[in-house]
């Protein structure tokens, strides 16, 4: 299974053309996009989007998502991951990140848990 990556509507579009013009292979998508929930939909219903279509997402959301999990977790429903994109990261970093975990991670292995990036 290729990772997938949902972009948090708050995140800068500068990341989704980054990481395209890095790995033209990868799934990049962001909130907002045909085919995504629109700007403006709440966090719990994205969490429910990302399951339905085994998409990663990847967020600025320090505060309310760590409970948006907890709760999506509880009513026994999944997520293939989010990562947490860290502040002290240069666009760059965060884009190398991005792509290393796409090209080396195992199937599940951010399942179910926000990862905090750097990841290594």
């Amino acid at each position: 299974m290729q990772i997938k990556y949902l972009m948090d509507e708050n995140l800068p579009p500068t990341y989704q053309i980054q990481l395209r013009r890095k790995e033209p292979d990868l799934v990049v998508w962001a909130i907002g996009d045909p085919n995504t929930p629109p700007k403006g939909t709440l966090d719990p219903d994205i969490l429910i989007w990302c399951e339905k279509y085994d998409f990663i997402l990847v967020t600025n959301n320090r505060s309310s998502m760590p409970v948006h999990l907890i709760d999506h977790l509880a009513q026994g429903q999944h997520i293939p991951g989010i990562f947490q994109i860290n502040p002290s990261m240069s666009l760059g970093e965060t884009i190398e990140e991005l792509v290393l975990a796409a090209l080396a991670s195992l199937d599940d292995e951010y399942r179910d848990r926000i990862s905090y990036l750097p990841l290594s």
